[in-house]
């Protein structure tokens, strides 16, 4: 028997996408690609710009124009970026995107222990929806918060707490599930339990790094965690 109290039992749980639920790394190099192209600059390595994945559209326009993590370029240069990214990853959405072990039966699973589901990512919203759909995903979700559907994106907590305002879940009950170090911070700042799964992108950060609650190989072992709570 569970000897946890029922008021710390998780009732729902946000998922993050890019790196958590898909490798979508091939679909973001080949739209960074060919805006890199457009501008007259030379590609990168599918694994250099898999490091700039994690903060949203716009940053990763501005990382992979500049390669660097920091970088950032002028206002007109931004605005030719990301017309042209936005341009190929219409294209590119979901057309080598894969998912991770696990994910579909993991999510089987969390349903069937009656849990609420909502995927919450920093991805513009006409490029998330559209995703999951291709990928089969779409049905285990109540809820998809792209990073433009409120004011503020994570590491904001104020999607989190969207969600669990939307699905009458306390902080306490509601968990996070992500691959980087902005999920964790969003949780925290939340006031929400968060689990990170080693194989996403992180910034290339290890995930040891992250101040999280556990690390889970896949998103079934993320479901036995929670029935065993």
């Amino acid at each position: 028997m569970n000897t946890r109290s029922l008021r710390d039992a998780i009732r729902a749980v946000i998922i993050d996408l890019d790196g958590t639920l898909l490798d979508t790394i091939p679909d973001l190099a080949a739209a960074s690609n060919a805006m890199r192209v457009d501008l007259g600059l030379p590609p990168l390595s599918q694994q250099t710009i898999a490091r700039y994945v994690g903060k949203g559209a716009e940053i990763l326009v501005h990382r992979a124009l500049t390669d660097s993590l920091d970088g950032r370029v002028a206002a007109e240069h931004f605005e030719r970026g990301m017309a042209a990214f936005h341009h190929h990853y219409e294209r590119e959405n979901g057309r080598h995107a894969r998912l991770y072990p696990g994910v579909a039966e993991g999510l089987a699973a969390m349903r069937a222990l009656g849990l609420r589901l909502a995927c919450v990512t920093n991805k513009p919203q006409q490029f998330a929806d559209p995703l999951l759909v291709r990928a089969g995903l779409a049905p285990y979700f109540e809820l998809t918060l792209g990073g433009d559907a409120l004011p503020r994106r994570k590491p904001d907590p104020l999607p989190l707490l969207h969600v669990g305002e939307r699905f009458g879940a306390p902080p306490a009950q509601t968990l996070m599930i992500g691959d980087s170090s902005n999920d964790a911070r969003a949780a925290r700042a939340a006031g929400m339990p968060v689990l990170v799964v080693p194989y996403g992108y992180n910034e290339g950060q290890p995930v040891s790094s992250i101040d999280a609650d556990g690390v889970v190989e896949s998103l079934l072992q993320a479901a036995d965690w929670i029935a065993a709570r």
